[in-house]
């Protein structure tokens, strides 16, 4: 055989085989994570003395958002951030135990696009993701659970404290594996913490994931919601951390957020909302310091998590495609859960301890309220894009208004989907929300011509522009957050049309849903 013909038919094979060859799926792999009552101030970026190096580095090699905004209540944020709906639409502004209606899912969209859809942790309903676009789902499929123990009480330990158990007949969070539903969950490894398990079952998938095929992954975590519970090896890096205060560290977070840029230069703290330290006694003040310590090492477990997973995505070559998106679904959370029963320290699994109002005012910082609320401290939560590839500008801090509407609207663009009218012979709403993959990449913004709105219990709230209607469980309250973002001066007596105006706005858009 001639050399001539040899080169040919090397030629022509090779050429064959890179026609069989799959093309190379160039599109993002994108991560959704999402962390259960933790307020503004608690990460290092936004003003905390939390280590979260892992999410620091998301946010100073990313994109920091500082006008983001959730519902102020768990599962109408996990509805919305799913669905790009308010959770008006979807039937979720009043209970979680029906399936979502007239919406397709985050999973519906990426699984329609051929990507690997991946959901651990929680979620807050009675339906189960695998029958909503999802290829694999783990995690707690209730509202909330004990972190070391879900289920019955082992041999050697204690009881685990559990909200159900004060129920007849005693009721178990339901926990799911693979799609299957389990009821009571009672881990076997005594090395069971709820975020370390959400982690671990991403990070098996992602081991299984092929390699050419772009991977969607909503990581749902339950920390730092209570109950406080943590490794005795993180409570420890916290230990008197908080004894000098409600005040002191409120402070302190306040001026390292001035520092951050993070918040406008005319920002000044909100009124205090917590007890004098000084008038606390000794063992209240060991307590109340125990506490924020539990809090605190629950947020340092969650950034130890996230740690593994961007290891992970450059052990593989991943990251440097990979969209990440971090945020918090409601902000630092004043409800307190008292169990009877309970006993044993703070931060154990026998131990059902609540955050409470006078550090979540701090958690909160500087804004006012709680969870609950639809004031700023209520609504406002941190929001970090990562993606190295294309976020050019990394660092920067961008002030556009951004709600959990506008998550779907953004994670359809960057895959390219189209986005339905009807799914299983039921219409589906359009996504009131805009896309804000401008912000991340520098490219100009879309403004947002719509007002948005919150209702939650006994809050509501309209926002258009940078004027914003509020009220809980009372009288409207008017505020300029341009000149006053932590509302602090009532205007509805100066601005009467201006209030007139958005009850108007409001009234209609409640008017849809039957509610007030």
């Amino acid at each position: 055989m001639s050399y001539r013909l040899l080169f040919f038919l090397i030629l022509f094979t090779t050429l064959s085989n890179c026609q069989r060859s799959p093309s190379i799926d160039n599109r993002p792999n994108v991560i959704l994570i999402l962390v259960d009552d933790m307020g503004y101030s608690d990460l290092g970026a936004y003003g905390s003395e939390i280590s979260t190096p892992n999410i620091d580095r998301l946010a100073f090699e990313g994109v920091r958002f500082t006008n983001a905004y959730n519902t102020s209540k768990c599962f109408p944020s996990r509805a919305t951030i799913l669905t790009g709906l308010y959770s008006q639409q979807t039937g979720y502004h009043k209970s979680f135990s029906q399936p979502l209606r007239n919406a397709i899912t985050l999973g519906e969209l990426f699984q329609s696009e051929g990507y690997t859809t991946l959901w651990s942790g929680k979620h807050h309903s009675t339906e189960n993701p695998v029958f909503r676009g999802f290829d694999h789902y783990s995690g707690l499929l209730d509202g909330a659970s004990n972190h070391f123990n879900p289920g019955l009480e082992r041999e050697g330990e204690g009881q685990p404290a559990q909200k159900g158990l004060t129920k007849k007949p005693i009721s178990y969070r339901n926990w799911v594996i693979e799609g299957e539903i389990i009821n009571p969950y009672t881990p076997k490894s005594k090395n069971f913490y709820t975020t370390d398990v959400f982690t671990d079952y991403a990070l098996n998938w992602m081991e299984q994931i092929e390699s050419e095929k772009p991977f969607f992954l909503y990581l749902s975590y339950t920390a730092p919601h209570d109950p406080l519970m943590a490794w005795p090896e993180d409570i420890e890096k916290y230990r008197g951390r908080y004894s000098v205060g409600y005040e002191a560290i409120r402070k302190q977070r306040f001026e390292k957020q001035k520092r951050l840029g993070i918040l406008p230069e005319n920002t000044v703290l909100s009124h205090a909302k917590h007890t004098k330290w000084e008038s606390l006694s000794i063992a209240e003040k060991t307590k109340e310091s125990r506490t924020m310590a539990v809090y605190a090492a629950m947020i340092d477990r969650l950034d130890q998590n996230i740690g593994r997973i961007l290891t992970k995505l450059e052990q593989v070559g991943k990251l440097n495609n990979t969209l990440i998106l971090f945020t918090s679904d409601n902000g630092g959370s004043s409800e307190v859960v008292n169990l009877p029963g309970g006993y044993g320290k703070i931060g154990t699994l026998t131990n059902w301890k609540s955050l409470g109002k006078n550090w979540a005012n701090v958690s909160n910082t500087p804004y006012r309220e709680y969870k609950n609320w639809s004031h700023e401290g209520g609504i406002k939560t941190p929001l970090i894009a990562y993606w190295p590839e294309k976020i050019k500008n990394k660092g920067s801090v961008t002030h556009q208004v951004v709600h959990f509407i506008d998550f779907l609207p953004t994670l359809q663009e960057i895959a390219g989907a189209d986005y339905p009218k009807m799914l299983n012979n039921d219409v589906i709403f359009a996504s009131p929300g805009k896309s804000f993959l401008p912000q991340m990449v520098g490219e100009p913004l879309v403004i947002r011509k719509e007002p948005l709105f919150w209702q939650w219990q006994h809050g509501k709230a309209v926002r258009d522009g940078n004027w914003k209607l509020v009220a809980y469980k009372g009288e409207w309250e008017l505020y300029n957050l341009k000149k006053d973002p932590v509302e602090g001066r009532n205007l509805v007596l100066e601005e009467p049309e201006k209030v007139e105006e958005f009850k108007k706005y409001y009234s209609e858009w409640a008017k849809q849903y039957g509610i007030e």
